[in-house]
């Protein structure tokens, strides 16, 4: 792979990918179980799941119709996962924020997905591609499934037996099959364990591999951006202020690659302006103009949440004090 990919392990490295498949099989194997969920309001507000875009997630064809096949990349945050765990803050982000030198990992992703196509292109003629991520009607996880690249955990994160579930899932969708092996599907291996539905203190992980987004912590702090209340059974000792860990942080999968993670932490601003008090940070965000907030995070995973949704995240926590 990295011969044809014409890029080297330390590019590699530096890029965070740390696995990779190929596939092409251009549709999802769980389209059915994802139409049901849908019909069963477990996707909350996210509206763009059960919109027009829907019915594109059925075939990747739909999304871009001359693809043939389908190159799919692992790209890790495991090492800010460890560095962000010796922090002092009272507050938790999710580690993904941080997990690409503080840029949204859109944006991070997009530009390495980029690269590696542009160099695919250089090697093989008349190759064509489109980057596929979270944004895009694609059933991410179940197309890195095809891929072989792990298998749906009970809180419905892809894991990899070898690499946790720290990662993103980015992929480039392909107008030519390219000589490059598939591999075998892989077998699930959570077995009877329960500790991410136990350790979930909304009661959002099901017992069919999916979320009630309606009660996840992740959709309450990104994605609801106006006053809401809460889910039932929202931890504020537990500080999750925006985007939530906490099924991946008890998954046994994950013990391996922290443990080998160097946990280096990189040099950004919002490090340090998370390690604060949750006073600190709300007095700073709410003396911020909204043209201030969006200067300060521009970039970053925070500007989706805005000055206001940020806020309220913040305001649970302000009684601890």
């Amino acid at each position: 792979m990295m011969s044809l990919l014409n890029i080297s392990s330390e590019d590699l490295n530096e890029f965070k990918i740390v696995d990779w498949g190929y596939t092409d099989e251009l549709k999802p194997r769980t389209f059915k179980e994802f139409e049901s969920w849908v019909e069963n309001d477990f996707h909350g507000p996210l509206n763009y799941l059960s919109d027009h875009r829907k019915e594109a997630r059925e075939s990747i064809t739909q999304v871009y119709s001359d693809c043939r096949s389908v190159l799919v990349f692992l790209f890790s945050y495991i090492d800010q996962k460890k560095s962000l765990t010796k922090l002092a803050s009272e507050s938790k982000i999710a580690s993904y924020t941080l997990g690409f030198e503080g840029v949204d990992y859109h944006h991070w992703v997009s530009e390495k997905l980029n690269t590696i196509g542009e160099s695919l292109q250089d090697q093989i003629k008349g190759l064509d591609f489109k980057i596929s991520l979270d944004i895009h009607p694609v059933l991410e996880r179940d197309l890195a499934y095809r891929a072989g690249l792990g298998w749906f955990g009970k809180n419905s994160m892809l894991i990899s037996q070898e690499k946790g579930s720290y990662t993103i899932i980015g992929s480039l969708l392909l107008n030519k099959e390219l000589e490059i092996e598939t591999r075998k599907t892989v077998t699930d291996h959570c077995g009877n364990c329960t500790r991410c539905l136990d350790a979930c203190p909304t009661g959002a992980i099901l017992d069919n591999k999916t979320i009630d987004s309606n009660k996840c912590i992740s959709t309450f702090t990104i994605e609801l951006f106006k006053d809401a209340p809460a889910p039932e059974g929202y931890p504020v000792e537990s500080g999750e202020i925006f985007g939530c860990d906490i099924c991946q942080e008890v998954c046994p999968w994950n013990n391996k690659p922290l443990a080998l993670s160097s946990g280096q932490q990189s040099d950004n601003k919002l490090v340090d302006f998370f390690n604060r008090s949750v006073r600190e940070i709300y007095d700073d965000i709410e003396g911020m103009s909204n043209n201030d907030y969006k200067r300060f995070f521009m970039g970053t995973s925070f500007v989706r949440s805005g000055k206001r949704g940020l806020l309220k995240n913040l305001k649970p926590y302000l009684t601890k004090i």
